[in-house]
């Protein structure tokens, strides 16, 4: 029988908790009726978990019945924050564990980008559905091996791709996709978004005692934190190192690459792709760039992405905007263009830039109630067969969508099956695999290397614009260029780079090892 860790009896408990096992070990549980309450446990609870906390507490039917968090301190403060509401939850460190619980219909997964995808898998096998946060993987491997515990086992798993429940951005997607514009030219993605310094330090850093550093750790190999900023040295700031995170193309960007290639209807990753960038600006400990572009063709009509972490100028507060946006996306058309300026809203300008149609405000991962609309699923569309109807969720709200998934047990229903889910992270991994293997050059070799490519061409020069603005100089604090890589979107492996290859996947740290076999 399950019993409820008090907040004075969690932290001794806790202590001995991920030594009672070494494997995996799990049993089906049985899937939650359309009828009796889903039992959710969320997994990572500080951050953007605890938006999962508010998001899945708000709906009907559905309770919250399980914290897990490698932090004791933060799961204590969780726990303790049900009880003060006469709310029972059961707290724990470690996932596999939480995962032997028959009574958990689903787990919500908000942990660091190296762990969501094991996490993903490892909760299928135990036959729970799953919402995981983006980018939902930490490489392309990993992430197809998600889909494909989903299909195997059953699942129920949503991508935390909040925009795909936007009313008003499924309008303007459907609205692109349909030709409004005519022929689509050019998906751009902006992550203008100001990261500081997270400073230099002088060696690795002291972990704090309320952390498990191995279950922290898990896929990702068990080295001393090198980050000591205002987030201290495990919360956040993992996302600018490669054994943990993804670069800002990964962490806010994957939302706006994500649109980027739903709105081309393209549901593969890029047959080649080449990135530029580099992390400018300030010396510090972090590894992924601060300011990077990636270039996706997909046969002549590219997906571009650019990330700039400086702000407008040197010395000012304000990010640059692009046709008005600064993390959003601009689709450019034959007869216009859409800007995307937010998560749930987009507007639509003829050539001469005036505005003629604005697709409403959808609310993203909640917001305010629309009356649900009935469409048939286009060839290609996410979770939808040709021809088959979709009902779109009533509110825009991404957790309830999921939820009316689970009950029914149609992929259909998703807005962002794990299938978008790997496909639009896998497009930022692939970018950022591109500037991983490559070198620094000048702007004249950088030039070369994408001559007689208009659309690179002119991002380059707003990069270069960018950073002389901020007082640096590419001539001599030169940017780092890709090689351009060719993939096999059917096999997912780049042909003749076995050093990209590589990176396509990791080295795992045992027992957290995603599985070859799901």
């Amino acid at each position: 029988m399950n019993t409820i860790i008090s907040r004075r009896s969690f932290l001794s408990a806790s202590i001995t908790a991920a030594a009672a096992f070494s494997v995996p070990r799990w049993t089906w549980a049985a899937p939650a009726g359309a009828n009796s309450d889903i039992r959710v446990a969320v997994v990572g609870i500080r951050g953007r978990g605890k938006s999962h906390i508010s998001g899945f507490s708000g709906l009907p039917g559905v309770r919250i019945v399980a914290l897990c968090d490698v932090d004791s301190d933060e799961l204590a403060k969780g726990v303790a924050s049900f009880e003060k509401k006469n709310q029972k939850v059961q707290g724990y460190t470690d996932i596999r564990k939480l995962l032997e619980n028959k009574d958990i219909d689903v787990v919500s997964i908000a942990t660091p980008n190296h762990w969501q995808a094991l996490a993903t898998i490892w909760a299928c096998q135990a036959g729970k559905d799953v919402y995981v946060e983006k980018p939902s993987s930490h490489n392309v491997f990993e992430g197809r091996q998600a889909v494909r515990a989903a299909e195997k086992y059953k699942r129920i798993v949503q991508a935390g791709m909040q925009c795909r429940s936007s009313i008003g951005l499924r309008q303007g997607i459907e609205f692109i996709r349909k030709g409004g514009l005519g022929k689509v030219l050019v998906s751009r993605g902006l992550c203008y978004k100001r990261r500081e310094s997270i400073g230099k330090t002088s060696g690795p850093q002291a972990i704090p005692p309320s952390v498990d550093y191995d279950l922290w750790c898990g896929p990702a190999p068990k080295d001393p934190p090198r980050r000591n900023s205002k987030n201290g040295p495990i919360h956040y700031d993992w996302h600018w190192f490669w054994a943990y995170g993804n670069g800002d193309i990964g962490n806010q960007g994957v939302h706006q690459m994500d649109i980027c290639r739903w709105a081309l209807g393209i549901n593969e990753l890029s047959p080649r792709v080449i990135s530029i960038g580099g992390r400018f600006g300030y010396e510090d400990d972090a590894e992924t760039p601060n300011t990077q572009i990636a270039y996706h063709d997909y046969d002549g009509t590219p997906l571009i992405f650019e990330v700039r972490g400086l702000p407008e100028k040197s010395g000012a507060k304000n990010m640059d905007k692009f046709l008005g946006a600064s993390v959003g996306c601009v689709i450019h058309c034959e007869n216009g263009y859409m800007t995307i300026p937010s998560y749930s809203q987009a507007i639509v300008y003829d050539k001469d830039g005036k505005e003629v149609q604005k697709f409403p405000s959808g609310g993203g991962s909640g917001g305010k109630k629309e009356k649900a609309k009935k469409e048939k699923g286009k060839k290609g569309d996410a979770g939808a067969a040709s021809g088959v109807v979709m009902d779109f969720v009533e509110d825009s709200n991404h957790f309830g969508n999921f939820i009316r998934a689970v009950r029914s047990r149609k992929v259909a229903d998703q807005a962002g099956p794990i299938l978008q889910g790997h496909l639009s992270a896998g497009l930022c991994h692939t970018a950022n695999i591109s500037y991983r293997v490559g070198k620094q050059a000048s702007p004249g070799q950088i030039l070369e290397q994408i001559k007689g490519n208009r659309d690179a061409a002119e991002t380059f020069g707003r990069f270069k614009e960018h950073l002389a603005a901020n007082d640096v100089n590419i001539d001599t604090t030169k940017a780092v260029i890709g090689p351009w890589l060719k993939m096999n979107p059917k096999t997912e492996r780049f042909d003749d780079n076995k050093a990209a290859n590589e990176l396509l996947t990791r080295k795992y740290r045992a027992p957290f090892v995603v599985p070859a076999k799901v």
